[in-house]
C-alpha cells in the first residue's frame, strides 16, 4: 500500500521562505513521477510543481522563479522548496504520487 506523508508546513512572513518533504513508502519511488498541489479555502486544488522520473520538471505559472521541486530516489523523498512567499500562496499542500495517491495535507500559511 502506497503511503504519502507530508511535513515542513507552517507559518511565515511573506517573503519567507518553507520547504516541504514528502516521504512515500510501498512504492518503488525511482519509477513514479510525482507532484505537489495546493488547496486554498473555498477554491479547488491545483498543481503547483510535477517532477518525472528523469527529473524533468514543471510548474504553475504562478510559482515559478519562486518554488523548486526536488527528489531523493535514495530517500524516497520529494521536496518543494518555497522562497519569496506570498499571502496568496497560503493553502494546504498536498504530495501526489503518480498512482493517485495522495497524502494528508500541510498547512502553509504565509501572513503580510
Amino acid at each position: 500500500q502506497v503511503q504519502l506523508v507530508e511535513s515542513g508546513g507552517g507559518l511565515v512572513q511573506a517573503g519567507g521562505s518553507l520547504r516541504l518533504s514528502c516521504v512515500v513508502s510501498g512504492s518503488i519511488f525511482s519509477i513514479n513521477s510525482m507532484a505537489w498541489y495546493r488547496q486554498a479555502p473555498g477554491k479547488q486544488r491545483d498543481l503547483v510543481a510535477g517532477i518525472s522520473t528523469d527529473g524533468s520538471t514543471n510548474y504553475a505559472d504562478s510559482v515559478k522563479d519562486r518554488f523548486t521541486i526536488s527528489r531523493d530516489n535514495a530517500k524516497n523523498t520529494v521536496y518543494l522548496q518555497m522562497n519569496s512567499l506570498k499571502p496568496e500562496d497560503t493553502a494546504v499542500y498536498y504530495c501526489y504520487h503518480e498512482g493517485a495517491y495522495w497524502g494528508r495535507g500541510t498547512q502553509v500559511t504565509v501572513s503580510s
